[in-house]
């Protein structure tokens, strides 16, 4: 298994595993909270590394990628400046639990550290229906410090 940082050459992959990543977010709880888009997510995945706005480690077994961490950038008064938000995160099933979640969490602050980022955030699945997930983010690392993930759809946005 090699733990890796890639390039917009592997864009199509990372977009299919985070596509699977919300499909098993809906098949768990029952809810479609995404619309998913296969091509729409391997041509903003394909931009995203193009354009420097995503940062991606990946877990690969020979040449398949079977696991992923993307890091983008946002900015707060809170946090004194630009910080790294782990975006998607998963492993293919037949991966989990050998240690490659947290192979790929080790190497996320070492992205944050060279885009001179303050720190690392991100947003678990929702519980009960992800409560091993959520425990394994402290056990490597992060701390809980609140809420919930909320959105609002925005009229007249982009959708490229």
């Amino acid at each position: 298994m090699v733990i890796s940082r890639v390039d917009a050459s592997r864009a199509e992959d990372i977009a299919r595993l985070a596509v699977c990543l919300t499909n098993e977010i809906i098949e768990r709880t029952g809810i479609r909270h995404f619309d998913v888009n296969v091509p729409k997510a391997v041509r903003l995945c394909r931009r995203y590394l193009e354009n420097g706005r995503y940062a991606v480690i990946a877990a690969l077994d020979g040449e398949e990628v079977v696991g992923f961490g993307a890091q983008c950038e946002n900015h707060s008064l809170y946090a004194e400046g630009s910080f790294g938000i782990v975006q998607e995160a998963y492993v293919q099933p037949a991966y989990r639990s050998v240690d490659i979640g947290r192979q790929l969490l080790e190497k996320l602050p070492a992205v944050a550290v060279e885009k001179h980022r303050t720190r690392l955030e991100l947003c678990t699945p929702p519980l009960p229906e992800f409560e091993r997930t959520v425990a394994f983010y402290p056990e490597n690392g992060f701390e809980i410090i609140g809420g919930y993930k909320m959105k609002r759809a925005v009229a007249g946005s982009l959708r490229r």
